[in-house]
């Protein structure tokens, strides 16, 4: 089964502004994209660490400052939700608060659903006692409703439009591999059609060659396909170097394969002087460590950036 929850935080950290603009546009316009953003994954950790039952706190958490100057910074907790759970409201209550009693500042919980019951619709959760009353509400996406307008979709500029369609093919076809062939290569197509930059097209293929995934014999068909729409662009984007991120999910939980991987691209983007690094790499054996940094190294644009992130893994 197609790892759907990494491939939808993947593009949640590549492309953050874009995920807003299109599903919650009122939060976007209140956001000062100018002053950045910080995603708090050390702190998430700690928030999931303290949490018990074994229950995800929060999915993703993100420091964000407003254009009024109300607040110095405000906080952005976001939800991907794949499968109707009977207490998901009162998790999103619980993960609000336990956000807010960290940090004591406000919080916004934006939740998509990207399940699969058209009725299913969570927004709010309260109760009362004694004359105490709690009413937390919180905004929501379907992704089915958007799947009513599918040439809407097709015709957005946002790179979300485009990720949601390959999501809700990779879910509706799961059981049909020629069908996700098909509407894969017609979503790479379109892909390049929009006039992103190199760099953007690469990180949106990632996603969808995430959601999209096929069997191996189909795979060969696909990248017959890929070879044929680059030339055909004059686009050869995806064909060199970066190609072989398909391969490193064909190779999880083979530690010496994936270490191939990693050292062949260290080596055609940085040459010899990554030497020393693919040493330091050669210890790791957790395989989903190693699948992090391949991804990583896909998209450093220098060695520093991978040392970095190295440092941070030690830490």
């Amino acid at each position: 089964m197609s790892d759907y929850d990494g491939a939808w935080k993947e593009a949640l950290e590549q492309f953050f502004d874009a995920f807003v603009e299109f599903f919650f546009p009122q939060a976007h316009a209140d956001i000062d994209w100018s002053r950045g953003i910080e995603f708090l994954d050390t702190e998430l950790q700690q928030i999931q660490r303290d949490a018990e039952q074994g229950l995800r706190i929060v999915d993703k958490l993100v420091r964000v400052w407003r254009r009024d100057g109300h607040d110095d910074w405000v906080l952005a907790h976001i939800e991907i939700q794949g499968d109707r759970t009977h207490d998901f409201e009162a998790r999103m209550f619980a993960c609000h608060y336990r956000v807010f009693d960290k940090y004591q500042r406000r919080v916004a919980t934006l939740v998509v659903l990207a399940d699969e019951n058209s009725v299913w619709r969570p927004c709010a959760y309260g109760y009362e006692l004694w004359g105490c009353r709690v009413q937390f509400e919180f905004p929501t996406a379907k992704l089915l409703d958007l799947a009513m307008d599918w040439e809407r979709l097709e015709s957005h500029p946002n790179p979300f439009a485009l990720l949601v369609m390959a999501y809700l093919k990779a879910k509706e076809l799961r059981n049909d591999p020629e069908s996700r062939l098909a509407w894969k290569v017609r979503f790479i197509r379109s892909l390049y059609e929009h006039g992103w930059s190199r760099q953007m097209v690469l990180d949106v293929f990632h996603t969808i060659d995430w959601f999209l995934e096929l069997p191996p014999k189909l795979e060969l068909r696909f990248r017959g396909e890929l070879e044929s729409i680059e030339a055909e662009k004059h686009m050869p984007y995806v064909t060199s170097i970066e190609r072989i991120a398909k391969q490193e999910g064909r190779v999880e939980g083979r530690a010496e394969a994936q270490h191939d991987l990693i050292r062949d691209a260290l080596e055609n983007k940085f040459g010899s002087e990554s030497d020393d690094l693919v040493e330091q790499i050669a210890a790791i054996t957790d395989s989903e460590t190693l699948r992090n940094i391949f991804r990583m190294v896909l998209k450093a644009n220098s060695l520093d950036e991978v040392r970095v992130h190295l440092k941070g893994l030690g830490s």
